[in-house]
């Protein structure tokens, strides 16, 4: 048997503060949910609107590169795409939302810079390049804001079952010790007061 369940004084202390402790425990849990839905609901309208973008660019994108590829040749428009330069200015770091490491991706917007003679192409493969470079700044920022959501998600999943088990486990459990406890401790307080006047009056009549 646990000696913290004995019915004494010091162990009602104790169940009352852990009580006391897990009712806290359950509102900053409850707390911290309510502003990661918050936080997450947010992300999703914001991936949406970001999806969106993207699927309209991309088909733009797709339209003026298949005018390139009639107007310029196939092979020629994949001669000039290997010599664009691979962007390597994304940087990925973290801040912390309730305790919630999601990422924060930094990007360096280039100048677009020709790779390509102006005079021997075509405005459908500049109107391309352009298109397809808003479709990759899009991806990186969806990519971005849909980690964080994930993660998010993950976090509130967490932070529900811990809850859970604060209000239907540990608070019910400390809320019967409590009352155990108490009503021991009445019984045992009945007892002697009882006693004391058998002893009184035994005493009072000798």
């Amino acid at each position: 048997m646990n000696p913290n369940t004995f019915p004494t004084k010091g162990n009602l202390i104790l169940a009352k503060s852990s009580l006391t402790l897990a009712r806290q425990g359950y509102e900053l849990m409850d707390k911290k949910r309510n502003i990661l839905i918050k936080e997450l609901m947010s992300l999703i309208d914001e991936a949406k609107g970001i999806q969106s973008e993207i699927d309209v660019t991309f088909t733009s994108a797709y339209k003026a590169l298949q005018k390139a590829n009639i107007e310029l040749g196939i092979n020629y428009v994949q001669d000039i795409a290997m010599a664009v330069p691979a962007d390597t200015s994304v940087r990925i770091k973290t801040r912390s939302i309730m305790g919630t490491e999601i990422p924060l991706v930094e990007h360096d917007e280039m100048p677009l810079n020709l790779t390509y003679a102006y005079y021997s192409t075509r405005e459908s493969l500049d109107e391309a390049r352009y298109q397809f470079e808003k479709v990759k700044k899009l991806t990186v920022k969806l990519s971005m804001v849909e980690n964080s959501a994930y993660r998010l998600a993950n976090s509130i999943k967490r932070t529900q079952k811990r809850a859970n088990a604060l209000k239907n486990i540990t608070i019910p459990r400390y809320e019967t010790l409590t009352k155990n406890i108490t009503n021991s401790l009445e019984e045992k307080d009945r007892e002697e007061f009882t006693r004391l006047k058998v002893i009184k009056r035994n005493k009072n009549g000798i």
